[in-house]
């Protein structure tokens, strides 16, 4: 019996090839790896800080809870919004101011757009004005009527919610919507004829990432 000797330069073509296979696969991981440190370090670069909200000061001229559930409300805050990049412009697309009490939201108002540069700081003023039937629990109720009787309500509160688009230097972002900015907690004192009432406390707002967006992150 015969042995056959396969040719020498088949095995070398099988070499080459499985060598030429490694060569592009490790070419591709290189770049691959490259491209994402790149992202990375760019983000990191430019990686914008939040926008800072602050509720300066807030008051009542009305806020009277009737019997058949109905709130008459005369409710004004002025915010302000801290831009701290050196190299962000926030291009703010849409505004809509929500105000609450106790879980309940009573009022929205719709703010006029605007677009805030670098290192600015905006002043904001939200009027919310109306009647809305609301649904106290039997505490919360209670707890509005104590705070009837001495003239400031605790458990007021607004949120921000903002479709912006940003800027840095020639790049600009799409439309998103920013996480909801809550003004929580805010002590609001009802000011009536004769009755001196408290300094508003400044009030710091919360939110997520400010320059993230909250649809992608809910998907």
């Amino acid at each position: 019996i015969k042995h056959l000797d396969l040719p020498t330069n088949h095995h070398t073509m099988c070499f080459r090839s499985r060598c030429s296979f490694c060569y592009i696969f490790f070419t591709i991981y290189t770049l691959m790896l490259m491209f994402i440190l790149s992202i990375i370090l760019f983000w990191i670069i430019i990686s914008p800080s939040s926008v800072k909200f602050h509720v300066t000061d807030a008051s009542l001229t009305q806020f009277n809870l009737t019997s058949n559930n109905t709130l008459y409300y005369n409710f004004k805050v002025n915010v302000t919004m801290r831009n701290p990049n050196n190299n962000i412009i926030v291009y703010y697309r849409r505004i809509t101011a929500i105000s609450w009490y106790k879980d309940n939201a009573f009022g929205w108002v719709s703010l006029t757009p605007f677009d805030q540069g670098h290192k600015n700081t905006t002043f904001l003023q939200a009027v919310f004005e109306g009647q809305r039937v609301i649904k106290l629990k039997s505490k919360q109720l209670g707890e509005y009527k104590d705070e009837t009787s001495v003239g400031i309500y605790k458990d007021l509160a607004v949120d921000f919610d903002l479709r912006i688009r940003a800027k840095y230097a020639k790049f600009k972002s799409s439309r998103f919507n920013t996480p909801i900015v809550q003004c929580r907690r805010l002590r609001v004192p009802l000011i009536s004829n004769g009755k001196s009432v408290p300094p508003f406390s400044v009030t710091r707002c919360k939110s997520a990432y400010f320059f993230s967006d909250r649809d992608a992150a809910d998907g």
